[in-house]
């Protein structure tokens, strides 16, 4: 699915040209595995959220996307529901490159769910998926109120999604945003820790995931909405957080 055209030929960029000009993002949703059918209600939205919020999308699941001319107009990148091996080994050592120049990744739902042969991939996005229990709705203790994806959210975010459980807990290297309350639905399965959403700096970009996104119902959320722009404009450097530590054990959080 083409929403743009290639954009023409150019110099690569510097992180701070990036963020100088009005942000470009890329909505890659390349699947080689299971496909989720709230992609292209993913990508609509992702669209409409760019229009609001002043970030021009490009759409797309041609991964020759990843060159580096084409990278080199980009301030950020979203994995959308990708899943399986997306990319060639030139590609990811392009998507590399355009990490550690200052770029931003966003990874959505099976994003984690992506390219388990590629250790770096691993370490980026902050945890591969495992399994995953029925749909249901679920408690999220939302543990960071500060960072622009979360800053609009309740201390307790009551929603329904498909909850996945991952292969390790990312706590002990990223900045949990959000976690799970495993006695408010069935098959946590992650022994009561249980992130569903994170932030890192890595290599020298930025890297965000969240869990959400699975149904169609999710892309209507004006909190989930709000959530995915705030992710958005921090991956482009567009704002930012405190410095603060990361905690090593899951907050109590206190109902609202």
């Amino acid at each position: 699915m083409e929403q743009d055209p290639p954009p023409p030929a150019r110099k690569p960029e510097t992180p701070a040209s990036r963020v100088a000009e009005r942000p470009r993002v890329l909505v890659f949703s390349k699947t080689t595995g299971f496909r989720h059918g709230s992609i292209p209600v993913g990508i609509k939205t992702m669209i409409e959220l760019g229009k609001e919020h002043g970030f021009d999308v490009v759409a797309t699941e041609d991964s020759t996307r990843f060159n580096e001319n084409d990278l080199a107009t980009l301030s950020c990148v979203v994995f959308l529901n990708t899943t399986g091996d997306v990319l060639d080994d030139v590609q990811q050592k392009h998507f590399e490159k355009f990490i550690r120049s200052g770029g931003g990744y966003v990874g959505v739902h099976s994003a984690a769910d992506t390219e388990y042969d590629w250790p770096w991939y691993g370490r980026l996005v902050g945890a591969w998926f495992k399994t995953h229990p029925r749909i249901q709705p679920a408690k999220i203790n939302v543990e960071d109120r500060t960072f622009p994806a979360t800053k609009m959210l309740p201390r307790i975010w009551d929603r329904t999604d498909e909850w996945y459980v991952y292969r390790d807990n990312p706590r002990p290297n990223v900045k949990v945003l959000m976690s799970l309350d495993e006695t408010s639905y069935q098959g946590g399965g992650m022994d009561g820790d249980h992130p569903i959403s994170w932030y890192h700096d890595f290599d020298g970009g930025r890297a965000f995931y969240t869990g959400g996104g699975h149904t169609d119902e999710s892309y209507a959320e004006p909190l989930f909405r709000q959530h995915l722009t705030g992710a958005v404009m921090w991956a482009c450097g567009r704002s930012d957080v405190p410095a603060k530590k990361n905690p090593t054990a899951p907050l109590t959080i206190d109902q609202p």
